[in-house]
């Protein structure tokens, strides 16, 4: 009962993620803590529980399902290149100059760690969450909506590929032996990731069974699991059959076009959207309402870790301003302040966590928490202003656009409708 009960909350809080642009994120978090709060209350709370292990479990199977629904959302195709190519550049730019930004900071507030771990611990804040933006970015228009779906997909794909890159590097080894080994670990995976996506779309489309779907998510989880023992990038594996999926038409040309069937791959392709969209979700909803219950309150009251906080969110934004202005020239409000962290912060952190070799003394969890909900309220009130919203008017119903006689007002139809072609125009990377 209690987690059918969970899953409609969800709901209802995408439901109003949508009318006022607060992300369901903060509310997840919030409802995990106001149970938290309750069952102490009550006396029944136990602290004993592992929830850090469930969270790990969750965290592992959104991991997959967040990659490959970033991977089905990116579709090549040629007049988007520019875009996709800034996109990629703000993406993999504003990982790297965080995550040193940020290394420098921690190598700072904790003296006794070397630079390395440093950096390795900046990646989880350096890394923007695509599940929060892509649902929330919906009510932009033109290519500012399309830039920050593709900008935030590169950003979860990068950055989870380089945090495991560093973890499963030698510390000690020199930069350049760090970049050589992580370019042949991307080439060799790639060309095998290729090979591997075109067998599974052959095979798949040959199945005549009913029941496929689960059997190529479980076959997904098991190459993400191979992938790992072997180290290679699992998501790279991963990424690139979502693409290969998505993108068939590019994939399978000449000779190769004879062994696809293109009307048995449409509807796989539709009913994965489905499933990933809906795994996705369940796995949000409890993952946040989990890492709620874990959250212990007294690392909010702590001055120190809200300052330092502030230090974090005010060197992701700098970098990201920057990075902006640097790669467009054209209006980037609110697309500047769209920078939310969440579900890939957090479980990057737990696994960092079990790594012994990797380990940070007295890192207080304040120093997520505090830029996960930062970053939302600060995207919440961008997204809010861009539209010319008043806060208080969102949370009101909205004015009907007819008059006493029951037809559309032409003239506010009009102006809103100016005011969206403006917005088009004055959208990033137009022209």
């Amino acid at each position: 009962m209690a987690l059918s009960g969970v899953i409609i909350m969800s709901f209802f809080f995408n439901i109003v993620s949508k009318k006022t642009n607060i992300p369901s994120v903060l509310l997840l978090i919030g409802l995990g803590m106001g149970v938290k709060g309750a069952l102490n209350g009550l006396g029944i709370f136990d602290e004993n529980l592992q929830l850090n292990s469930l969270l790990e479990v969750l965290g592992n199977i959104g991991l997959v399902m967040i990659v490959f629904e970033a991977a089905l959302d990116l579709k090549l195709d040629r007049h988007k290149a520019p875009m996709i190519i800034r996109s990629f550049l703000v993406g993999l730019l504003g990982i790297a100059l965080s995550m040193f930004g940020l290394g420098a900071f921690f190598l700072y507030i904790f003296p006794s760690t070397d630079f390395y771990t440093a950096l390795v611990y900046a990646i989880p804040l350096s890394i923007m969450s695509s599940s929060i933006i892509i649902p929330s970015v919906g009510r932009l228009t033109g290519k500012k909506r399309e830039f920050m779906v593709y900008e935030s997909t590169f950003s979860d794909i990068l950055g989870i590929m380089v945090f495991y890159f560093m973890i499963g590097a030698d510390g000690g080894a020199g930069e350049g032996s760090i970049a050589w080994e992580i370019v042949l670990n991307i080439f060799s995976t790639v060309v095998l990731s290729v090979v591997v996506a075109y067998v599974m779309v052959y095979f798949f489309q040959k199945l005549q069974m009913q029941v496929k779907l689960f059997l190529i998510i479980s076959v997904l989880m098991l190459l993400f699991a191979v992938g790992k023992y072997f180290h290679l990038s699992s998501l790279l594996i991963i990424l690139t059959f979502g693409i290969v999926l998505n993108n068939t038409d590019v994939f399978f040309q000449g000779r190769l076009a004879r062994y696809f069937d293109r009307e048995k791959v449409k509807p796989i392709l539709h009913d994965f959207h489905t499933l990933t969209l809906e795994s996705a979700f369940l796995i949000r909803t409890f993952f946040f309402v989990v890492f709620g219950l874990s959250i212990t309150l007294s690392s909010l009251y702590n001055l120190e870790v809200a300052i330092n906080s502030l230090v974090i969110v005010a060197v992701l934004y700098i970098v990201r301003y920057g990075l902006l202005r640097f790669i467009s020239p054209h209006n980037i409000f609110p697309e500047v302040f769209i920078a939310p962290r969440g579900l890939i912060t957090v479980l990057l952190y737990f696994v960092l966590m079990k790594e012994p070799s990797f380990e940070i003394k007295n890192f207080d969890t304040g120093l997520l928490l505090y830029p996960i909900l930062i970053t939302s309220i600060v995207m919440m009130i961008a997204l809010i202003s861009y539209r010319g919203e008043k806060m208080k008017d969102v949370l009101l119903p909205k004015l009907p656009l007819t008059n006493k006689s029951g037809v559309v007002d032409e003239e506010m139809q009009h102006r809103m409708d100016v005011n969206t072609e403006r917005q088009d125009l004055d959208g990033f990377g137009g022209g």
